[in-house]
């Protein structure tokens, strides 16, 4: 049986999820298409500092989130945010750069010769063509969001209703030796990550970019 306080996590860890993805999806898009179709010399480099929280370890990345939000933004849902938001940057960037690499410029090129302005390409050209890749991008965010832990402890300790949010309330029942409600709450993210495996998956897999994507 889950108590007022795991309901209180989920409901932050929900939340958490929802700003991060919505952030993301409207920051992650014209960098995502900048490293589509840029030639830039500096590519690599934004292509590498965008990638970075894959392999950087999560307690670094809070680390140094910390130093920097300390006199505003630590321990609060806004810093967590924040940090969410850089650790789920690739997450919303490779999969979008991957489905405008697959569109290619050329229906962009027909929409422009029939007098299509910027914005309505992107909004009849680019939006239909690449909505796979959105899809993904938005379900990939919003399920590590989900799971995210090291660098949310890190800026956000565990402040109930406010930053703690479910990872962090399964390691403090495990601490706790409460193991009862840490299994409850973590065969519940199992189920949930495992559904949204198979969203990802069968949604890409339909989609006319699939070909030649790395997902």
């Amino acid at each position: 049986m889950l108590q007022a306080s795991d309901w209180q996590a989920i409901w932050v860890t929900l939340q958490l999820a929802a700003v991060t993805t919505g952030v993301l999806l409207v920051l992650a898009t014209p960098l995502a298409w900048w490293l589509a179709f840029s030639r830039s010399r500096w590519r690599a480099v934004v292509q590498a500092l965008v990638a970075m929280p894959l392999v950087l370890p999560p307690t670094v990345l809070g680390f140094y989130l910390l130093l920097i939000l300390s006199n505003n933004f630590a321990f609060t849902f806004t810093g967590i945010v924040i940090g969410s938001v850089i650790y789920s940057l690739p997450f919303a960037v490779q999969p979008l750069s991957e489905a405008f690499r697959a569109m290619g410029r050329r229906p962009l090129d027909i929409a422009a010769s029939l007098g299509a302005d910027r914005w309505d390409q992107f909004k009849t050209v680019v939006v239909p063509l690449c909505r796979g890749g959105f899809v993904v991008a938005a379900t990939l965010v919003f399920a590590h969001t989900l799971g995210e832990f090291g660098v949310i402890l890190m800026i956000g300790g565990s402040i109930p209703g406010e930053t703690q949010v479910l990872s962090v309330l399964i390691y403090d029942h495990t601490e706790a030796l409460n193991y009862q409600a840490a299994h409850t709450l973590s065969l519940g993210m199992i189920i949930v990550s495992l559904l949204v495996l198979i969203v990802i998956y069968g949604r890409w897999s339909k989609s006319p970019l699939a070909r030649g994507s790395n997902l």
